[in-house]
């Protein structure tokens, strides 16, 4: 027999919509589906970079600087400016791509992949060893993705946005997707993340986080935000727990 909820929450009443489907659904269901979610492994780099040749690399890159700037006549400060990118899936990631074997490095690989796609606005600036964060693999696909992390002036940010319409590869290069590899993937655009939550606790960041992200990108962008001191571990952990509820909501919705 196949379950069929259909409900619209946000805010307190989430916590307790989850509860009440969890006790609706039999249990074997909801751990089925939960058991059948696709995973990834954390690695130090060197054993990722000493994975053999069947393995592909695949660095990004989560660009953001301070700024100035607030919404609604200076009520609410944005404090800084982090840039991610809408993919042709629907799904939300960091601008970079796959390395080529022929780079020396994997920051220069990320770097010429973000000249690629992004064009001259990052000429002003290089992805260097020191901006390194994290990597995972996929044995499913034998995809290892890097994760860097790098700061920039608002004036740098901005010129990546003003120019990344007239890169050279804008619209047509590949993004990790675990369930795609290798097929093509196309980036629809720039887009800036929320980093407020607004009065109603669900504006802002909160219903950001609620869209779909590639891969561990969602987690890379929070942890990262909150070792940068951008987000304070309380709300962090608070966003986390509201991000882990959502996926349990969804997948209800779904069996």
């Amino acid at each position: 027999m196949r379950w069929c909820v259909v409900f619209f929450a946000h805010g307190p009443c989430l916590q307790a919509l989850v509860v009440w489907c969890e006790n609706l659904l039999p249990n074997h269901v909801s751990g089925q589906k939960q058991s059948s979610m696709a995973t990834s492994n954390k690695v130090e780099l060197a054993e990722a970079l000493a994975l053999g040749p069947a393995w592909r690399h695949f660095s990004y890159v989560m660009l953001y600087a301070p700024t100035p700037r607030a919404l609604f006549g200076g009520r609410i400060p944005l404090r800084y400016a982090v840039l991610m990118h809408m993919r042709f899936d629907g799904r939300l990631g960091f601008p970079g791509g796959f390395v080529n074997d022929q780079c020396p490095s994997l920051e220069d690989g990320l770097n010429q992949e973000l000249l690629n796609k992004l064009g001259e606005g990052v000429s002003t600036f290089s992805v260097v060893h020191t901006d390194y964060r994290n990597s995972f693999t996929d044995a499913k696909s034998k995809v290892v993705v890097h994760f860097y992390v790098k700061c920039l002036t608002l004036e740098q940010l901005q010129a990546v946005e003003a120019r990344a319409p007239l890169a050279k590869d804008y619209g047509l290069e590949v993004g990790p997707a675990w369930y795609l590899l290798p097929l093509p993937s196309r980036v629809f655009g720039l887009v800036r993340v929320p980093l407020y939550t607004l009065h109603d606790g669900v504006g802002g960041l909160p219903a950001f986080l609620e869209n779909s992200f590639i891969g561990t990108t969602r987690e890379q962008l929070l942890d990262a935000l909150q070792d940068l001191e951008i987000l304070d571990p309380q709300t962090v952990s608070v966003l986390k727990k509201r991000i882990a509820q959502h996926k349990q909501l969804l997948g209800l919705i779904g069996t």
